[in-house]
């Protein structure tokens, strides 16, 4: 709503839209409506104080917030919108910490003023908690709540009244009594801020007490810069009050692309190269791809140098292919506005590249060189994905190649182990998400079912067997004997094949032919059917034929003497280890550990970040199904986490033998 209202300020719409009935510029497409959540980043751009305002609005819903990681990648300043009811969630400080990581000026907006229960206060003191003492309030509510409509400007000394029409008219007043006293304490500590951003103005300050008006206006935009402060803004979008005092702000003081004329990049041998927006050849960075039915894939670049224009070629260094530029586009989320260049320093959507994806850079082949790219947060949950509809194999693969160029955020494998297709999303909205394109775009119906867990199988004791194939068919027959000896090995270090044949019994030609039995029923699993690991085979001996033995016979002795040995040898099964970290306010974390603990989860470490506790756990891959939902709804949505495999563990006799069972089962149906 922040963004719609700037571009009802600055006239782009006439009237502000409406979320819940999906009549938003930035909110166009179906999913999003129908949902009243952003899904992804919108291109937005308006004209203000002579100044050209690029807006890339992003959703906020934790299941999509890498777009913002994406958006960030190419801003020149961060708006940070808290809601003034909730606070800042877990997605504020993700933000942060992104925005902290490029480098950006930040600002925050506390957003939503109007709300039963809305707490200025409250909301300020918790950003200030993750984001420092320097976050400075520029104005300030002075009736929060359902009839709020009064701010205190810090700069101007004022307490500006807005009409409550929602066309943002207003009339000023200077600041009186305790209204004027407390904005003379703000403008104490801005006047600090920004003289530590300047020595000249240091030495002014030290010496005077104090900065003039212009003095202090001059050092803002510096200030701003180098973040010697953060500034806060209070508005209510909806109801038109306060954003264009923060659009005021921005124009005058905010980051532009000339305040970081020079950037990074890697060149075609990948040796490091400045980028300057004054060099006249061509580098664009294509961050975000979106889907769209009508047109196909639209790319939203920015132009780091030169300029992009229609009917010029081009060089993508990743993929090494040229693209053509056939059209050019200012976007207003779905109404596009042609052009016939997009220069340095600004953003832009082109449309049918063919080679180009996210990330990917665009550059004159006279200075090719590779901005660079994202790395996108890892998937938190996972999913089979099923066919309804046997054969679809071909579409369902590219309906999901096309999907992920758009969105390099979900990941998904066809795990030939598993012998299913495994997603990999943000959360489990992200996967609705992903399963309805696949039905309305690529008219492929699916579902999602829990991925099988890689399990695999060992033993804990020696064992030893002897095994005879024989086999006589009226012709050639078969004959092999090997004895086999197995021990376990250390965890996490596979299988190994070893022979310690004396003598003649067996002709060494025969060895391979052995270990490929064993590597076969090692593949197959035994007792479950999951793959073998961490045992020792020596083929110590045998017998053979000179006619009848031949290499199909000793593979088969060598699979079946494995198995037998296996069998004897007190077999168990192991289970996965994911690696968890979890990122969850103070206040749940008493639920998060005994859900842990519930679900055979091993606590390794706990740390403090501002009103967020990190835990670090370690829990069985089995009991992760589906957890992101299970934390989410512990912790009000606050909550988020992580996983990466660690390493396998001894499964409890009792669970393995719930897992055995079922194999046997699915087997039997298969048979």
């Amino acid at each position: 709503m922040l963004s719609e209202c700037m571009l009802a300020c600055a006239g782009v719409i006439n009237r502000l839209g409406s979320i819940t009935q999906g009549t938003t510029v930035s909110d166009y497409h179906d999913n999003e409506r129908e949902r009243k959540i952003s899904i992804q980043t919108s291109m937005l751009h308006l004209e203000w104080l002579g100044r050209k305002f690029n807006i890339l609005d992003c959703p906020g819903y934790l299941d999509f917030l890498a777009e913002a990681l994406g958006a960030l990648r190419v801003a020149d300043l961060a708006v940070i919108v808290v809601d003034a009811k909730d606070g800042p969630g877990v997605g504020t400080m993700q933000v942060w910490e992104w925005a902290n990581q490029f480098g950006l000026p930040k600002l925050f907006v506390i957003n939503g003023l109007d709300k039963e229960n809305a707490d200025f206060e409250r909301t300020l003191a918790q950003i200030r908690e993750f984001a420092g003492e320097r976050v400075l309030p520029l104005s300030v509510p002075l009736d929060a709540g359902p009839s709020f409509h009064r701010v205190l400007d810090v700069l101007r000394s004022e307490v500006i009244a807005y009409n409550r029409d929602g066309r943002g008219r207003f009339t000023e007043s200077p600041a009186a009594g305790g209204e004027a006293q407390r904005v003379n304490q703000m403008h104490e500590k801005l006047m600090e801020y920004i003289a530590e951003a300047d020595d000249s103005l240091t030495e002014k300050y030290l010496e005077q007490g104090r900065l003039t008006e212009e003095e202090l206006r001059a050092g803002l935009h510096k200030a701003i810069l180098q973040q010697t402060f953060l500034p806060l803004f209070a508005t209510c979008a909806e109801q038109n009050v306060g954003v264009a005092r923060l659009m005021d702000f921005i124009a005058k003081y905010g980051a532009a692309p000339t305040d970081r004329p020079k950037i990074q990049a890697l060149d075609g041998n990948d040796q490091p190269i400045e980028v300057s927006l004054s060099n006249p050849e061509t580098v664009a960075y294509v961050f975000k791809t979106v889907s769209e039915p009508k047109f196909g894939e639209v790319s939203l670049l920015r132009v780091y140098a030169g300029k992009v224009t229609v009917g010029a070629e081009s060089y993508n260094p990743r993929s090494r292919t040229t693209e053509k530029i056939g059209q050019l586009y200012f976007l207003n989320g779905q109404n596009r506005e042609p052009v016939n260049e997009i220069p340095a320093g600004d953003l832009g959507a082109t449309v049918k590249l063919k080679h180009t994806h996210t990330c990917d850079t665009l550059c004159s082949a006279k200075f090719v060189c590779r901005l660079s790219a994202v790395q996108w947060p890892k998937p938190n949950i996972h999913a089979a994905i099923e066919l309804k509809v046997k054969g679809e194999e071909d579409k369902l693969s590219q309906g999901l190649a096309a999907l992920h160029a758009a969105d390099p955020t979900f990941t998904y494998t066809v795990d030939a182990e598993l012998r299913q297709t495994i997603l990999s999303a943000q959360g489990e909205l992200h996967l609705m998400v992903i399963t309805d394109e696949l039905k309305k775009r690529f008219r492929v119906e699916v579902e999602l079912a829990p991925p099988r867990i890689r399990f695999r199988e060992t033993i804990k004791s020696k064992g030893e067997a002897k095994y005879r194939h024989k086999k006589q068919t009226g012709g050639a027959g078969q004959f092999a004997e090997v004895w086999m000896r197995i021990e376990p090995k250390p965890r996490d270090t596979g299988l190994e094949f070893t022979e310690s044949l004396v003598g003649q019994n067996v002709d060494r030609v025969f060895v391979p032919s052995v270990e490929k039995g064993v590597q076969r029923a090692a593949m197959e699993g035994i007792l479950a059917g999951y793959r073998v690991t961490d045992v020792k085979i020596d083929f110590y001996d045998g017998k053979m034929h000179p006619v009848d033995s031949k290499d199909i016979a000793f593979q088969i002795a060598g699979y079946e003497a494995f198995k037998e040995a296996f069998r004897s040898a007190n077999p168990i099964l192991l289970e996965p280890i994911q690696n968890v970290e979890i990122r969850v306010p103070e206040e749940y974390m008493g639920a998060v550990m005994g859900d842990l603990s519930s679900r055979r989860g091993k606590i390794v470490g706990m740390e403090s970040l501002g009103r967020m506790q990190i835990i670090r756990a370690q829990v069985p891959a089995a009991e992760m199904y589906r957890y992101a939902v299970t934390l989410r709804s512990l912790t009000g949505g606050r909550g988020v986490h992580s996983e990466e495999f660690s390493h396998y563990e001894e499964m409890p006799a009792a669970l393995a033998q719930k897992v055995i069972e079922e194999s046997k089962r699915q087997r039997e149906q298969q048979a």
